[in-house]
Order: C-alpha cells, then structure tokens, then sequence
C-alpha cells in the first residue's frame, strides 16, 4: 500500500485555490482577535465567528471531495488491479472517519 509520501494528494490540483482560501480564513480570524481586542459588540463577533465556521466547512469539505475523487477511487482501482479489497476498505475508513471528525 502506498504512503502519503509517495503520491500526489487528491487537493494537489486545487492547492493554490486552496491556499488562497485560507489565508483568507486567516486574516478573518485575525479580525475576529481585533474586535475582541476592541471591545465590539458580541453580536458581531459571533456573525464574523459563524462566518469562519462556514468557510471553514466549504474548505473541509472540498478537501473531503478531493479525497474520494482521488484517493478512493485510486484505492478501488488498484484493489481491482490487485485483487486485494482491504486497500480500498482502508481508504474507505479513513474517510468515513474523517467525516465523523467533521460531524463532531
């Protein structure tokens, strides 16, 4: 079975997308810190809070897509290939995990 290292990962096409994406997380949380930091009213606190809770969630869940399109689906073709269904149960597992983190 193949290790992280040894293969692209499902995101790898998206990265800079993803990136992006995130540094724009980043400067939300910083903003976040700044209004506590200025006393703002709670309220809007938790609105810019509910915000990075959903970009959060799009990004997880683009990151759980781009799991399944690649890494599963590499998995059950190589299980195929190789006859050996534990390499795809694996990855199987590994995402159904994941997505319970995500639930959480």
């Amino acid at each position: 079975m193949e290790t992280p290292q040894e293969t692209a990962h499902g995101y790898s096409a998206n990265k800079d997308a993803l990136l992006k994406r995130l540094r724009r997380i980043e400067g939300q949380i910083r903003g976040i810190a700044r209004m506590v930091e200025e006393d703002t009213y709670c309220i809007d606190v938790l609105t810019q809070v509910s915000a990075v809770n959903a970009a959060l969630h799009k990004v997880s869940l683009n990151l759980v897509e781009d799991h399944i399109g690649h890494c599963v689906v590499g998995a059950a073709e190589e299980s195929q290939r190789t006859g050996d269904p534990s390499i795809v149960d694996h990855k199987v597992k590994e995402a159904s995990a994941a997505i319970g983190r995500l639930l959480r």
